[in-house]
């Protein structure tokens, strides 16, 4: 087992990493008039299916390796349990759908970012987590993995806050900025979370992939088959799949 603070560092590097990939997508959004709301659906779809394939290939399985299937299952329960009720009971707004959560009398705007981070703080943690179990080879391609589909979630959060009518080009870039900062501290939570037991790690495992699994079909999903874009964003989403699935075999 690696020593906490370098399990720190590497979580953070994790952290940092998704994080700025997350910044560049967003970047288009201070030079692009618009953005086809066709490849944005696309992108949303390429970032489900790299996160469905790590949920399996670097976390599922790998979990299931270093200690059976049933702590991975209860990990599963408690992530996918945990992202529900936090969404039900955290206040926070939607683009579409509106509000949800306890009632707030917090500003929309704040309200549409913790919408966002709630959606992000999962990719953190299971890049911290992966770190955090000790498999190096397979937290790198996590890593990338979780970073290359934060690119075009970068952009279509950005595009989304731009389409309200509400914001300019320059508070949309920094509110989808800001979206991707809780991904850092979460990293780290993710790994020292292990550096208690090696016990936790196939828990902790399933945990992230449950959390994960929960907010591609409750969020990205339905998000992407809204206004009759579910081929492409289907397109989009084996395509995603496809990349982490080598992703895994060259890095992990």
């Amino acid at each position: 087992m690696m020593d906490p603070v370098t399990i720190f560092f590497l979580s953070l590097f994790g952290g940092v990493t998704i994080f700025i990939l997350n910044f560049l997508g967003a970047i288009p959004v201070l030079f692009l008039k618009r953005v086809s709301q066709k490849f944005l659906d696309m992108g949303l779809g390429f970032a489900a299916g790299v996160m469905l394939g790590a949920s399996f290939t670097s976390l599922i399985v790998p979990g299931i390796e270093y200690g059976g299937v049933f702590p991975v299952i209860f990990g599963i329960v408690v992530g996918s349990l945990t992202v529900a009720l936090t969404d039900k009971f955290v206040p926070h707004l939607h683009f579409l759908i509106g509000k949800e959560g306890a009632d707030s009398r917090i500003r929309a705007v704040w309200l549409f970012l913790v919408a966002i981070m709630l959606h992000n703080a999962p990719e953190g943690l299971i890049v911290g987590i992966g770190f955090g179990s000790g498999n190096i080879d397979a937290a790198y391609a996590l890593m990338w993995a979780i970073g290359f589909q934060n690119i075009p979630e970068g952009l279509s959060v950005g595009f989304s806050f731009i389409s309200t009518g509400k914001y300019s080009r320059n508070k949309a870039f920094i509110l989808s900025t800001l979206s991707g900062l809780v991904e850092i501290p979460l990293a780290i939570v993710g790994g020292l979370s292990l550096t208690i037991s090696q016990n936790l790690v196939p828990l902790a495992m399933g945990f992230g992939a449950g959390a994960m699994i929960f907010v591609i079909s409750d969020e990205i999903i339905p998000e992407t088959h809204r206004i009759g874009h579910e081929k492409l964003a289907s397109y989009g989403l084996v395509l995603g799949l496809i990349v982490m699935l080598l992703l895994d075999t060259v890095l992990g």
